[in-house]
């Protein structure tokens, strides 16, 4: 079992995406959060569930797509997952802060 650690770039993402669907719906912000946070629950038990993210050459980076966005994850040892960023699909990786130093390196 791995525990789940939130980095709180990721908490933020996800303030920003709830107040961002608020706009039209709060019940549909809700639900999204829910989703986040469900979906991400399942990676206690199985840490490399997502794929590998394509735009890094890093196979402990994954993600799990969910609707139009990624929880972004990286496998930080046998018992740790952190929770980098919740990004969403339309948006280049590479203009992300979290994954910025990452790409450029390439």
């Amino acid at each position: 079992m791995a525990e789940l650690i939130w980095a709180p770039t990721a908490l933020k993402d996800i303030d920003e995406i709830a107040a961002y669907i608020s706009n039209n719906s709060l019940a549909a912000a809700e639900n999204m959060v829910q989703l986040f946070f469900e979906r991400a629950e399942v990676l206690i038990q199985h840490p490399h569930f997502g794929k590998p993210v394509p735009e890094l050459e890093n196979k402990k980076i994954r993600e799990i797509p969910i609707s139009s966005y990624r929880i972004i994850y990286e496998l930080a040892s046998k018992n740790e997952v952190h929770i980098l960023s919740v990004h969403h699909q339309s948006r280049l990786l590479k203009n992300n802060p979290v994954f910025k130093r990452r790409i450029q390196r390439k």
